[in-house]
This record gives C-alpha cells, sequence and structure tokens, in this order.
C-alpha cells in the first residue's frame, strides 16, 4: 500500500510540474526486460518520464533474460553491454534490472520512482559545458556545439520508437500485454570531440523516429549534453 502511495504522489508530481522544452535535458536510462517480473513498475514511471521535454527517457532492453522462457522482441546484446559498462565504471559487480542510469552517472533501482526524481532534479540544476543544438534538413540531422570544457567525448546518435505495446505469452509476464515508452532501436557512436573546437557534425537519420543525441565523457562517464528532435 505504502509503495502504492508513493507511485501515485509521483505520479501526480509529474503531471503537476512546470517544464519548459529546452535542449541538453536530462537523460534517464531504463535498463529492463519483457521477461522480469520486476519491471513493469519501472516501465510505467519511464512512460510518465517520456511525457516531460526536460527528461530524455530512453528504454534500453536487454538480453540476459530471454533464457527463462520469453525472448525480448526488443532486446540487443549491446544493451546488455552498455550496462556492463556503466557497471565497469561504478565499480559494481553486479548489473540488474530495472536499472535506470540518470545523467550517465546515478544508478540505481529503476522502480523506485522518489530516487530517480531526486536524481532527475539534482542533474536538472547543474549546468551542462555544453550548448548542443541539431536541425534537420531532410534525412540529414545537423549536430552544433560550441567549445567548452575540454575532454574526451563521445557524440551518439540514438533513434527510438516513442510506443509499443507487446503481448508476453510466456515467462515471468505471460499473460500481460505491457506498454513500453522510447524503446531504443539504435545506438551509435558518431565520433569522438575534444571540446575544445566547435562542434559541427552531419549524420543520416532517415525516417520518422525521433531523434537524440548525446554528448558522454568517453568511457560511459557523465553526460555533458543532450538534445531532441521529434
Amino acid at each position: 500500500m505504502r509503495l502504492f502511495f508513493v507511485a501515485i504522489t509521483f505520479f501526480s508530481f509529474l503531471q503537476s510540474a512546470q517544464v519548459a522544452a529546452q535542449n541538453n535535458a536530462v537523460v534517464v536510462e531504463l535498463f529492463t526486460s519483457q521477461g522480469c517480473s520486476a519491471c513493469p513498475p519501472a516501465d510505467e514511471i519511464l512512460r510518465e518520464l517520456a511525457q516531460r521535454d526536460d527528461v530524455i527517457a530512453l528504454a534500453l532492453h536487454v538480453d540476459y533474460w530471454d533464457y527463462i522462457g520469453w525472448v525480448d522482441v526488443f532486446g540487443r546484446p549491446e544493451h546488455s553491454e552498455r550496462q556492463q559498462a556503466y557497471a565497469r565504471a561504478a565499480k559494481a559487480t553486479m548489473v540488474y534490472t530495472p536499472q535506470m542510469v540518470v545523467g550517465g552517472i546515478d544508478l540505481m533501482i529503476g522502480s523506485r520512482p522518489m530516487q530517480v526524481m531526486d536524481a532527475i532534479q539534482s542533474h536538472a540544476r547543474r549546468d551542462n559545458p555544453f550548448d548542443l543544438r541539431l536541425t534537420r534538413t531532410g534525412d540529414m540531422v545537423i549536430i552544433a556545439a560550441s567549445p567548452g570544457l575540454p575532454g574526451e567525448y563521445d557524440v551518439q546518435l540514438v533513434r527510438y520508437l516513442p510506443l509499443q505495446s507487446v503481448d508476453i505469452r510466456r515467462g515471468e509476464n505471460a499473460g500481460q500485454k505491457l506498454d513500453y515508452a522510447n524503446v531504443v532501436t539504435s545506438w551509435d557512436v558518431l565520433d569522438q570531440w575534444n571540446g575544445t573546437t566547435p562542434l559541427d557534425l552531419h549524420a543520416q537519420a532517415a525516417g520518422p523516429e525521433p531523434v537524440v543525441v548525446i554528448l558522454q565523457r568517453s568511457g560511459n562517464g557523465p553526460i555533458v549534453g543532450a538534445a531532441r528532435l521529434r
């Protein structure tokens, strides 16, 4: 009952919060699986976060639950590898689902809404060192940022499906029809950038799916800039 009350309070806060469209939104990554019985509450939290303009919520479905009887139709080994890279960067001894990573550095259980909200608010108060800007021309996306903090940064392009529904027929969630928001379909590193010269990249981004560009310190470090084209 207490968990239900906390969840209702969290969702009410999201619906009443005043948000403004902006670049450099807070990136929230959820590592989840259709084969994980503990994941649907975290998937629901991500669906709520996906409605905010100041948060870029991304669902990365992993493949290491597939052995128990249901193969996640969105699961990708590269998502599992990204989660493991976060664990190595944080010197964590294990990975699990549901897990959220906020801003590239704060790792937490994805079904704890108030902890997730606290992390988002903490990152929202920080000033990113780069003002990342995206424009689209046909199938091309132009990525621009002014010089800022020197370092080694990965320029990453992400595509996702905004909303998908799946009937789960086997495994721990058998018999449920589950809704998933912002399901990542591709995550590509376009280039490395030193942060000291103007960033000017052109990337192919055909199709109607939203486009997200993320600047992140190499080695799964902090996310220092993010922008989205819907």
